[in-house]
């Protein structure tokens, strides 16, 4: 593991630690847990494993091909075509800057921070900050995130780890979308209309 991707992983390691440790103080200043993926109506199992996969895969991946490299990756054609120093610098960029944003977001949420959506446990809605840009700013630096790490990281595995995050988000946003537009009602549906999903054009 050369210095740009040590660092590289530090980083993903630190924004970890930091997600569940807010998710922990979320948690504990609210009086209630903040994950939901097992409540409520809609069946969130598919993202949640795939949220799991994601993380825990771009956890201990890196360190494995470290230890292993030779032998993991030496025949690896996307880690072929790809590894290198210019992808190192850019992929370095992108989970520096997608940690910062994903990071900020989580910790603008305050109370109404939450894993997953279920009627009657999701909060205030948070409408200003990042959020006056984007829906879903907190994904939305995870997906920066992942690309970068896929960037440093370049293998099939890392591939398939950065393909299962982006359908858990993409799953996942959907039926938060439809959670909160049961219980927020037409608060929520004018926001939508106001603030993109990602980022870009208005109610998309």
């Amino acid at each position: 593991m050369i210095a740009m991707e040590a660092v590289s992983y530090l980083l993903f390691a630190v924004y970890l630690a930091s997600f569940l440790g807010l998710s922990a103080l979320a948690a504990r200043r609210a009086g209630r847990s903040v994950w939901l993926f097992g409540r409520g109506a809609e069946r969130q199992w598919l993202p949640a494993m795939l949220f799991r996969l994601a993380f825990a895969g771009s956890a201990l991946w890196p360190l494995a091909r470290w230890l292993f490299d030779a032998r993991l990756i030496a025949r690896d054609p996307v880690h072929l075509a790809l590894e290198g120093m210019a992808g190192d610098v850019v992929g370095h960029i992108l989970i520096a800057v997608g940690a910062l944003v994903a990071m900020m977001s989580q910790m603008h949420m305050g109370a109404s921070w939450r894993i997953g959506a279920a009627t009657g446990e999701l909060g205030a809605m948070v409408e200003d900050g990042p959020f006056a840009f984007s829906r879903n700013p907190v994904f939305l630096g995870q997906m920066i995130l992942f690309s970068g790490l896929f960037l440093v990281f370049p293998d099939l595995v890392q591939g398939a780890l950065v393909v299962a995050l982006f359908i858990a988000i993409l799953v996942q946003v959907r039926i938060e979308e439809r959670v909160l537009a049961r219980t927020m009602g037409t608060p929520y549906l004018d926001y939508c209309k106001r603030v993109p999903r990602w980022l870009g054009r208005t109610g998309k």
